[in-house]
């Protein structure tokens, strides 16, 4: 929830066109760390650290990745000619879960390089970090979900 409140107030017509060097570095860095935490996380679900909370954690990083894309491609979007339909912190947003759902229903386009090669980097991130992060998530929930069955099974003589 505070990220969303978070994405709907932060100023970020300051950043896109007006100040191109600034708007990537800031994506790049926050992406970077953003990956980071996320490997943090599935390392220590993999390894199962005791008191790691991961499910909070990658659901909250993800949403958080999410909403990371949709302001860069508002940022962007300010640049005449890089996209087709998007306008507004909605548009943004709308299109950024598109794409991570990989539907494409075209109503929103990247027209400029800029925008395509952003497409580009969401799509590839989500395959590499996204996919990792949900991939470890479902098979702790699975595992524990076993772990609850065999106890289960076992506290009512059923080995």
């Amino acid at each position: 929830m505070a990220v969303g409140v978070a994405y709907f107030l932060l100023p970020l017509d300051h950043l896109g066109p007006g100040r191109p060097v600034l708007s990537w570095l800031l994506l790049t860095l926050v992406l970077i760390a953003v990956a980071a935490l996320l490997l943090r996380q599935v390392r220590d679900a993999l390894v199962e650290r005791p008191g790691a909370r991961p499910g909070l954690v990658i659901a909250l990083l993800i949403v958080l990745t999410v909403h990371v894309f949709a302001a860069a491609y508002y940022a962007l979007a300010k640049q005449p000619g890089e996209f087709a339909g998007l306008h507004t912190r909605v548009d943004a947003l709308y299109f950024t879960v598109v794409t991570l759902a990989t539907v494409g229903y075209g109503d929103i386009t990247p027209r400029g390089q800029a925008a395509r090669t952003l497409a580009v980097l969401q799509i590839l991130y989500t395959f590499v970090f996204l996919t990792a992060a949900a991939t470890t998530l479902t098979r702790r929930v699975r595992d524990m979900v076993v772990r609850r069955t065999e106890q289960d099974d076992r506290r009512e003589g059923r080995d």
